[in-house]
């Protein structure tokens, strides 16, 4: 029986939050700056005044937007917003001087200001600045956004990946997709299709129907496309799907054997997922125009759960070969891998980091899941996460933060989705009903 974190889900996943040590930077100390470095001491407390509405039906989009800057930053757990009813300034005009003594006096250290203007259309012009209070100085310069008044989600998103990257240093995530399994029916009896949303839970939209057992989509390293295993045929197979169109079609498979846990190369081009036959399984690449395979591992164990290096040069996978589930490394033409799991325990679902430094994993021990991380030499390893069943990382775009699908225990338990920074300070459910297999997007 194969264990259940190699099977794809039977394959695995998680993501939402930043870490970080929070100094709060003061006109005494420099320029306002928080540093990611640990666990969030003391999130840096901020002000977004409802965005001034100019000419047409600007004013409530005016107070959406700005409601969303706030719950984007206040999500991270590295900021803590001052709410309306304490502030002493209002804002009225976009162009007037900003009155910093008053949020000041309110213990504001960022504030965000910005205006909203509607054509007749309906088109919506947004700006906004970002200014240090206690330096009384604007934190790079003013930006613009224009969209329908449809898209003023991601226009909310794309000015708190501003704000955020130009407070922290760090990348952006907010405008972001998350694909996923919708989950729906008993427990014994789930039907299963892939759906897409914001990386906060917003806007769902359903990409396949529930006719057919669908598991472990993988976003490309463009977003547009989508890598997925189904059960349409009876067995297993690899399917890619283009998320624009939602036109799909599957990828060449040996008759008699069981294709899983594709995951895209950074080129885009090249796929990388295990096939099963006669028992044994092991990881293969294909290229997908050609349909041309390569097997790039023969051990006699199971061989599952690939994922590349950014560069492309290496796979992280997970294998069996001493008995227990472990994490090893080879290059990405296959060859000699290296072991680098050392603890007690399973591990499983290994997914490299967008940055690089970091591998997140899946790992059972104890009759405990976790969720976790590690360098990509085995070392400083740290459990983020502990529940009846954690499973299946997927980073953020910025390499900060995870998403992962977590299970409740009993008869009417079902899986969410859940996020946790890489210090694991700061976890949160993502709002979707009963959901499992995320795969985070690159920033849109």
């Amino acid at each position: 029986m194969m264990p259940r974190f190699l099977a794809p889900r039977f394959l695995a996943l998680l993501a939402l939050c930043a870490g970080a040590l929070a100094l709060p930077a003061t006109a005494q100390n420099g320029p306002l700056r928080l540093e990611i470095t640990e666990g969030v001491i003391e999130p840096l407390p901020f002000a977004v005044p409802s965005f001034v509405s100019g000419s047409g039906a600007s004013g409530q989009a005016a107070q959406d937007i700005s409601s969303l800057i706030a719950a984007d930053l206040s999500g991270t757990g590295l900021f803590r917003e001052i709410p309306a009813s304490a502030h002493i300034s209002r804002i009225t005009s976009f162009s007037s001087p900003v009155q910093f003594a008053d949020w000041k006096a309110v213990n504001a250290q960022a504030l965000v200001t910005g205006s909203v203007d509607a054509d007749a259309s309906g088109r919506l012009t947004v700006q906004f600045r970002v200014w240090d209070v206690f330096s009384g100085q604007e934190m790079g310069s003013g930006q613009q956004f224009v969209g329908t008044a449809a898209g003023w989600r991601r226009i909310a998103h794309k000015i708190a990946d501003q704000v955020y990257s130009r407070i922290t240093g760090e990348g952006a995530y907010f405008d972001s997709r998350v694909v996923f399994v919708s989950e729906t029916g008993p427990k014994d009896n789930r039907a299963k299709r892939l759906a897409i949303m914001d990386y906060d839970g917003a806007n769902v939209t359903y990409l396949t129907d529930s006719s057919s057992l669908v598991l472990a989509p993988r976003f490309s390293p463009t977003g547009d496309r989508i890598l997925y295993t189904s059960y349409e045929t009876g067995f297993p197979r690899i399917y890619v799907l283009d998320v624009a169109s939602v036109n799909r079609r599957s990828l060449p498979a040996q008759e008699g054997t069981m294709s899983f846990a594709p995951r895209f190369a950074p080129n885009g081009e090249t796929v990388v997922y295990s096939v099963e036959a006669g028992g044994n399984t092991d990881i293969y690449t294909m290229d997908i125009s050609s349909g041309t395979s390569q097997r790039l591992t023969s051990a006699p164990s199971i061989e599952t759960a690939p994922s590349y290096s950014p560069d492309g040069r290496q796979i992280v996978f997970e294998s069996d070969r001493t008995g227990r589930n472990q994490l090893y490394i080879m290059s990405a033409g296959g060859g000699e891998a290296r072991r680098i799991s050392n603890g007690e325990g399973n591990y499983g679902t290994p997914v490299w980091s967008p940055r690089g430094d970091l591998i997140a994993f899946t790992k059972q021990s104890k009759s405990r899941f976790h969720i976790g991380v590690m360098r990509t030499d085995g070392s400083e390893e740290r459990l983020l996460t502990a529940s009846f069943l954690d499973e299946g990382p997927t980073w953020a775009p910025n390499g900060r933060v995870i998403m992962f699908t977590r299970e409740t225990q009993g008869a009417s338990g079902q899986a969410g989705l859940y996020s946790v920074d890489i210090t694991g300070r700061n976890l949160r459910a993502v709002t979707t009903g009963a959901a499992s297999d995320p795969s985070w997007s690159p920033l849109q």
